[in-house]
């Protein structure tokens, strides 16, 4: 159970919807707090139009409020690797030791908050290059956990990624 667990969840427009859905309905059940926080408190839309109203915006969130952060994939990534303020919350939860878990091309987020130096860590094959460019060990599995910080692939190693997510978050 996560009992007492706060977990954002990261969103701007075109996410993937299994990616962001999934943790966030799994880490309900499993009793955690889970807000969407986006670069704005504002409503966005996934790759395939479905809403998603973020709570708050990141400069509004404290990372001593949070004991973890999940960044979907999609095309949203690469707008909320942009957000100096998105950056400084994956990297501030990150710091404190908080679970920072990314999927598929959400790897390019904590690669621009400069978090992956010497880190194993998976992410879609398209971005690889991107991931060890930014000095980690790029391992080609559903699931890498290093630490605080778990990565997946792709929407097939949700099955995978939320056991991992939710094992770190219980001993957080």
């Amino acid at each position: 159970m996560l009992k007492g667990k706060r977990v954002a969840i990261l969103v701007e427009d075109l996410y993937q919807e299994l990616e962001l859905w999934y943790p966030y309905y799994r880490l309900l059940e499993e009793g955690a707090e889970v807000i969407l926080v986006g670069p704005e408190a504002k409503t966005y839309k996934s790759k395939g139009g479905y809403p998603a109203k973020a709570q708050a915006a990141a400069q509004e969130v404290s990372v001593d409020d949070l004991d973890g952060v999940i960044i979907p994939g999609g095309y949203a990534p690469d707008r909320l690797r942009r957000y100096p303020a998105i950056l400084e919350l994956v990297r501030g939860v990150f710091g404190k030791g908080g679970l920072v878990a990314a999927i598929c091309h959400a790897a390019w987020v904590p690669i621009s908050a400069g978090i992956m130096k010497g880190k194993r860590a998976t992410c879609v094959s398209a971005i690889k290059d991107d991931l060890m460019n930014a000095g980690a060990t790029y391992i080609n599995e559903a699931v890498v956990v290093d630490g605080n910080l778990v990565t997946s692939r792709t929407p097939d190693d949700l099955p995978a990624f939320l056991p991992a997510l939710i094992q770190v978050l219980e001993q957080i």
